[in-house]
């Protein structure tokens, strides 16, 4: 048996810098390589045969879930149905489907257990020189991670020079649930530095604030392009309008690429326009997120954090000197919302928030 290969990978999210494995894949295997390779063992059959079977064992799951039943296949893979959403009562009616009905397919600790035990692994050396993004900062607001369409987009690192004019390379943002903008407004690219206005491209839906940036090159002329991605999360404002008036408009926050947010801001004590930010942490003595009101500096002043665990109503109170004394929010997706900050952010996660009373 070829052995599980494996590269160190530098986690830019901690400090100070450690390394995690990650698995690298020596292939892909697809439905007909799987037919072949059990033609192989049982020659009685043909690979063509063989595809059939598989074909029809995936319909017979596929109509088992329908029908509504869990395929648990003994010591191999578990088939099953989920639902995540939000029911202000245990009267209404569940949402859309196609937004909270979730297919699962889990192995089983056998199967899992089986794996472990019978791999060896291979270290592989870190990979080839590429570009290497290690911060990304808004200019403006002198804020990390920030996506800010008034500003200028700062990148450092290693290894980034491009010519756009000569088509060497590309810098790109990337909704994590649609669009994709080659950008073209650079003040400096540096093999340390890249600035640039973002031209930022729009997503299916207003909470869908969440993007990624990429650099890409090709080291000679005859080189193979090599392609960077900044490992954390951009996000761009989000507008809070007619807020201190009765009935503001609800505005989803605090969201990635799901078709619903996880948070919605539905109003609050406002006296003035104001831009603060929302955050939310999660802390793990406490298995809870805890949500706060910030303001636009780093370490700057902040409102009481307020332990959340699970879906509903919040008010988050405000800060010293603020103009939005609280802000009321819904919690409509705790657990996507907590996977997400664990997973995608390293534990903490913040919004930008304009807040106007117009």
């Amino acid at each position: 048996m070829a052995a599980v290969q494996w590269r160190p990978e530098k986690n830019l999210l901690t400090t100070p810098t450690t390394w995690r494995p990650r698995f690298i894949a020596r292939n892909v295997v697809s439905k007909a390589d799987m037919a072949a390779r059990m033609a192989k063992a049982l020659p009685n059959y043909t690979a063509e045969e063989f595809r059939t079977f598989i074909d029809l064992h995936n319909q017979l799951i596929t109509e088992s879930l329908i029908n509504g039943e869990q395929v648990t296949e003994e010591n191999d893979f578990i088939y099953t149905l989920s639902f995540t959403g939000k029911l202000d009562s245990p009267d209404d009616p569940l949402p859309p489907l196609e937004e909270c009905l979730h297919v699962r397919v889990h192995a089983s600790q056998p199967l899992a257990e089986t794996v472990q035990q019978a791999v060896s692994a291979e270290r592989l050396p870190e990979a080839k020189k590429l570009p290497l993004i290690s911060t990304a900062q808004d200019t403006v607001l002198l804020l990390k991670d920030v996506l800010n369409p008034d500003g200028m987009l700062r990148l450092t690192g290693d290894d980034l020079q491009f010519d756009p004019v000569q088509g060497t390379g590309e810098c790109v943002l990337a909704g994590t649930q649609s669009g994709r903008t080659a950008q073209s407004r650079f003040g400096k690219i540096e093999n340390s530095e890249i600035i640039f206005i973002p031209d930022i491209p729009a997503q299916a839906n207003p909470w869908n604030n969440e993007y990624t940036v990429s650099v890409s090159t090709h080291y000679s002329e005859h080189g193979t392009l090599r392609t960077g991605t900044y490992e954390g999360m951009l996000r761009s404002p989000l507008t809070l309008t007619n807020m201190g008036h009765p009935n503001p408009p609800e505005v989803g926050i605090l969201t990635g690429s799901a078709a619903s947010p996880y948070v919605s801001v539905t109003g609050g004590s406002v006296s003035a326009d104001e831009t603060l930010r929302i955050q939310a942490v999660l802390d793990l003595r406490q298995d809870a997120l805890l949500f706060s009101l910030l303001d636009m500096h780093e370490e700057g002043a902040a409102g009481e954090a307020k332990p959340v665990m699970a879906n509903g109503e919040q008010t988050l109170q405000g800060f010293a000197g603020s103009a939005v004394s609280s802000l009321d929010i819904l919690v409509n997706d705790y657990d996507a919302l907590k996977e997400m900050i664990r997973s995608s952010y390293n534990n903490r996660l913040a919004d930008v928030l304009k807040v106007e009373t117009a």
